[in-house]
This record gives structure tokens, sequence and C-alpha cells, in this order.
């Protein structure tokens, strides 16, 4: 069983930047494939970007890339999301969540532990 627990979230002005913290408590956290995914109000939950195993590779959802950059350090099992040029539209609980190495790193379904969320708010 994987414990994820979020920080960094919060109230920032258009433009502004946040780094959102993810903290495993599995040792094994290594083997997992990390992903943040958010939640606006009232819509459904979407993927946001992911990072395998090794850090090596990563995805990113068309609507933040370029904006977003999601990293890992292994020997502290925490995974970020640097988040700048943030924009209204990114209002949302943003949640951690990890999955088995081999997998398709946009689908939901895939990951298997989640965190409880970090809400996020852009003011314009």
């Amino acid at each position: 069983q994987v414990q994820l627990v979020e920080s960094g979230g919060g109230l920032v002005q258009a433009g502004g930047s946040l780094r959102l913290s993810c903290a495993a408590s599995e040792r094994t956290y290594r083997t997992y494939t990390m992903g943040w995914f958010r939640q606006a109000p009232g819509k459904g939950r979407e993927f946001v970007a992911a990072i395998r195993t090794s850090g090596g590779h990563t995805e990113y959802a068309d609507s933040v890339k370029g904006r977003f950059t999601i990293s890992r350090d292994n020997s502290k099992n925490t995974v970020w999301l640097q988040m700048k040029s943030l924009k209204p539209d990114d209002t949302a609980d943003y949640f951690c969540a990890a999955a088995p190495p081999y997998i398709d790193l946009r689908l939901e379904y895939e990951y298997h532990y989640w965190g409880q969320g970090t809400q996020v708010t852009v003011s314009s």
C-alpha cells in the first residue's frame, strides 16, 4: 500500500508560479510511475503530467506543456509539479497518483494509488 501526500497548493495570481509536492510512504516508490491529475469544479478529473520510474520519460497534457514541469527524486520518495505562467483555467484540485511502471501514462484507471489532493486557485 502506497500512501501519497500532496502539498504546495494555494492561491496565486495569473502569471504566477507554484510548486506542488507529493511525498510517498512506500520505500519501493522508485518502482512506480508517478502522475499528476486535476479536477476543476464541476468537471471530471484530467491528466496533467506523468513521469516514468527513472525520470527519463515525461508526458504532459497539451494545456500545460511548456508551463509545467514534473520531476522526481527517488532517494526522497518525492515527485514535484512545478507550475509557471498559471492561468485561471488551471484552477483545480490537483492529485498525485502512483501506478505500475509499464502503463499508458495518461490513463487514469492505470493508477492504483491516489493522494487526497491539494487545491490550486488562480485569480485573474
